[in-house]
């Protein structure tokens, strides 16, 4: 069994989407679930957990609508404004949608580097832990020392770390966010996703071996139940197909044992996200 913990959908618009720049053309269209399951299909995939895209509660209304019309869409993580005064109400209110299975914020797109430190912000994410959700942290590696501060806060809160953090990979830069990866994986209430490696790299000349390096650092610093495999469809297209994606996570991962990988390919989301 395999679950790819990190999808997107969207209906593209330009204003919208405008994250998408001219590197990313490639991907300035619609990504709908009838595409995606010919391309699981094709790969094996059992299911997913389709990520927000874009910081609306109309995008959760759009995520939901979708996850059922389509069951191998396992689970959601949304967008909600954690520094809103009725956080609480908002919460309660997705904690009767079975699929919603926590929220992110795209903190790596705030111009304060402290912004995931900020007493609003603590407010509403210390309303999580009451109804089971889990919270995705997307950030770049300059803003992993307020991560380290932000996990520490929350011992009892289920967290992931997208895309390793989002190295920079491209430049070969290693050592800053290698030393703070290994101390916020002490909190054993932080996970990390394999995913997002590409993107980061260079779009048209990347190699496995420029990834591996990465890979080994979360791999022992995280074991493989607490790592979690994502191919960040269809964001990674503008690097890999998907069938090269997964590779990139099943040639590393041969070399462990088969309960090591059962765990990586799907038991690890399947305790995260109470599957």
């Amino acid at each position: 069994m395999i679950i790819d913990t990190h999808q997107h959908f969207w209906e593209y618009e330009p204003e919208k989407h405008a994250w998408l720049d001219d590197n990313m053309k490639k991907i300035r269209r619609d990504f709908l679930p009838e595409e995606l399951d010919s391309v699981y299909k094709k790969n094996k995939i059992d299911g997913c957990i389709a990520v927000q895209a874009d910081q609306t509660e109309e995008e959760n209304r759009f995520l939901v609508n979708l996850s059922e019309k389509n069951d191998f869409i396992k689970g959601i993580i949304g967008w909600v404004d954690f520094r809103s005064e009725d956080i609480s109400d908002r919460l309660q209110q997705y904690s009767r949608l079975p699929k919603m299975k926590g929220f992110r914020h795209i903190v790596q797109g705030e111009p304060d580097p402290n912004f995931i430190l900020g007493k609003k912000f603590f407010n509403g994410i210390s309303a999580l832990e009451k109804h089971d959700f889990v919270y995705e942290i997307l950030v770049f590696p300059y803003q992993l020392g307020a991560v380290l501060e932000f996990v520490k806060k929350f011992p009892n809160q289920k967290f992931v770390i997208d895309h390793l953090a989002k190295p920079y990979i491209k430049n070969g830069y290693f050592d800053g966010w290698a030393i703070l990866m290994q101390e916020i994986a002490k909190c054993e209430n932080v996970y990390c996703k394999i995913s997002g490696m590409v993107t980061e790299a260079d779009y048209s000349n990347w190699s496995y071996e420029q990834l591996q390096p990465y890979m080994d650092w979360v791999f022992e610093h995280f074991g493989a139940e607490r790592l979690m495999f994502g191919s960040d469809w269809p964001v990674c297209l503008v690097a890999a197909e998907y069938e090269k994606v997964k590779n990139i996570a099943a040639t590393y991962v041969e070399k462990l044992s088969t309960a090591e990988q059962d765990q990586f390919w799907w038991r690890s989301a399947s305790e995260f996200y109470s599957l």
